[in-house]
């Protein structure tokens, strides 16, 4: 980043008020007679009626519309482990991001827990708060324990962002990539560089559309994942493939897909050019991709690519997914987000990038032409329609699939 970037940013979070969050009040409190109501001795009402039936709390509270987004700060973005205080800037940028695209408060917590178990212990006890968690920037391989254990002690949903929204959003742009090249889901080879939550996580997505285990070679520092390996953890060991391919340079040889979650300039040219006709590169490290799209597209004129970044084609990008995800997940008071729903998600950002692009979007983008095709797989952030199709689409899974607690909504789409 540029000195001045930095500073702009530095700029941007101290300015006019530290911080990017405030607290508004959303009912009068004007008069004696409303802060009567609002405090003593009118809140004793609402008090008495959740005693009675704690799911009061959804009527006479914000609860129902309000996610927390925990952090332990160990993986914060293309950053590691700065702790749970400096990751407080990322959590209110996502808190940030609930309240504009999806009209969500979101507050932040960053937890300073000594162990896995505390973290749990903690978030677990503070949860009723909540009508959701976004759990963010937590480690591999304690984020799976962490996430997994939360899901069955919580009775609100809870969403590990880094592994599952990376998940949903990159499914839907490899969905479109892998019809516009002429190739199938259950046919394609795919060959993963990294095995950390978001990898584990995409692969595991991928397989729920229709990918087949036997064709995906994840690779970690030590090479590809195979089952003659004895240092795998549970959650790599879902990927050991019987394979002799022991090296990324084994296993690009005649792939279909490279999906990239590990670091810079891992890719090399040489490997691209190794790639089966019309490669798709979804090469996602941040800053800096796996390949540059410059050098991947200088190897091959029939590639499809995306990345992590906002200034190539194809950003795969979180907020395209999370804020839709729990507002309709919220809507429909669902008990979790579970794999149907998260699929629905991805065939709603996938069949919305196919849609002719609006000109408010157009508008955005300094009036670039958008239409479906290599430079265009996954929709753009200021499609104001994602709110309606994605959100829409996960109340209906959660309802089909028996993990909501309200009807679908009567004013939906949004």
């Amino acid at each position: 980043m540029s000195d001045n970037m930095k500073q702009a940013a530095l700029d941007y979070h101290a300015y006019p008020t530290p911080g990017k969050l405030s607290v508004e009040i959303s009912t009068p409190a004007e008069t004696a007679r409303d802060l009567s109501l609002a405090y003593s001795p009118g809140v004793a009402e609402p008090c008495r009626e959740i005693a009675k039936d704690p799911e009061n709390a959804y009527r006479y509270t914000g609860k129902g519309n309000l996610v927390a987004v925990i952090s332990d700060g160990s993986a914060i973005l293309g950053l590691g482990n700065l702790g749970p205080m400096a990751s407080k800037p990322v959590m209110e940028g996502k808190s940030l991001l609930f309240k504009r695209f999806a009209n969500i408060n979101s507050v932040d917590v960053e937890v300073n827990a000594e162990s896995p178990q505390a973290f749990i212990d903690t978030v677990a006890r503070i949860a009723d708060t909540y009508g959701g968690i976004n759990l963010e920037d937590i480690k591999a391989p304690e984020c799976f324990e962490i996430e997994r254990t939360l899901i069955e002690q919580c009775d609100i949903p809870v969403f590990h962002d880094d592994q599952h929204g990376t998940a949903i959003v990159t499914a839907a742009g490899m969905l479109n990539a892998l019809e516009i090249q002429g190739k199938t889901i259950e046919e394609a080879k795919i060959v993963c560089l990294g095995a950390g939550a978001a990898a584990i996580a995409c692969m595991k997505l991928l397989v729920s559309c229709g990918s087949k285990p036997e064709n995906i070679y994840m690779l970690d520092r030590k090479g590809v994942i195979h089952s003659g390996r004895d240092d795998l953890n549970q959650y790599k060991a879902m990927f050991a493939n019987d394979t002799d391919k022991r090296t990324l340079d084994d296993a690009i040889d005649g792939a279909d897909v490279f999906v990239g979650l590990s670091g810079p300039n891992l890719l090399s040219a040489e490997q691209l050019a190794k790639m089966a006709p019309k490669p798709i590169v979804f090469a996602c490290s941040n800053p800096d991709p796996e390949i540059s799209p410059e050098l991947a597209n200088a190897t091959r004129d029939d590639l499809i690519m995306a990345t992590g970044r906002s200034d190539y084609p194809n950003q795969v990008n979180n907020v395209l997914g999370f804020p839709f995800i729990f507002r309709g997940a919220l809507d429909v008071r669902a008990a979790r987000i579970n794999e149907e729903m998260k699929v629905a998600a991805a065939h709603a950002i996938k069949d919305l990038a196919k849609e002719t692009v609006t000109q408010e979007v157009i508008d955005a983008y300094d009036g670039v032409q958008l239409e479906f095709g290599p430079d265009y797989i996954i929709p753009k952030p200021t499609d104001s329609r994602l709110l309606g199709v994605v959100s829409a689409a996960v109340a209906r899974a959660a309802v089909d699939s028996g993990v909501a607690r309200l009807p679908y909504p009567e004013h939906y789409p949004l």
